[in-house]
């Protein structure tokens, strides 16, 4: 009887030639699917802010996504519903949970990249929405 091969290879995906993109008002996202998860590298421009551009396609009042981010460049002010705010820098990684706004701070472009929480980021409600991964 042959035997199935359960060997998984090597995945290797670049942001050069993303899976999908996604375009919102002073943003944009490239998705990576490698491994059963999502890998998402952000560009926010100067005076981008979630609940400017994002509250009204996902239809809540703050993220509800939880993000694990490496960031590469720019200021991301994070702030809970709480009032806690946190600055995100070049070379910072955060851990943010849901219930946040966020918005870019000066004048330049922020650039980061996500592990989990972008499946449905920037995806108006509805529309073939999943579970963040």
């Amino acid at each position: 009887m042959a035997r199935t091969s359960t060997k998984k290879s090597i995945e290797v995906k670049n942001f050069n030639r993303p899976d999908e993109r996604r375009v919102f008002p002073k943003g944009s996202l490239k998705l990576l699917n490698l491994g059963g998860a999502c890998v998402g590298r952000v560009v926010l421009e100067p005076g981008w802010r979630w609940s400017d551009s994002l509250q009204s396609v996902a239809r809540t009042e703050l993220c509800m996504a939880e993000h694990l981010q490496y960031h590469v460049s720019g200021v991301l002010r994070v702030q809970m519903q709480d009032g806690a705010q946190r600055d995100c820098l070049a070379g910072d990684v955060s851990c943010v949970p849901e219930g946040h706004d966020a918005w870019v701070v000066g004048d330049e472009p922020v650039v980061l990249v996500d592990f989990k929480g972008l499946a449905d980021f920037a995806k108006p409600a509805g529309r073939n929405r999943r579970k963040p991964c």
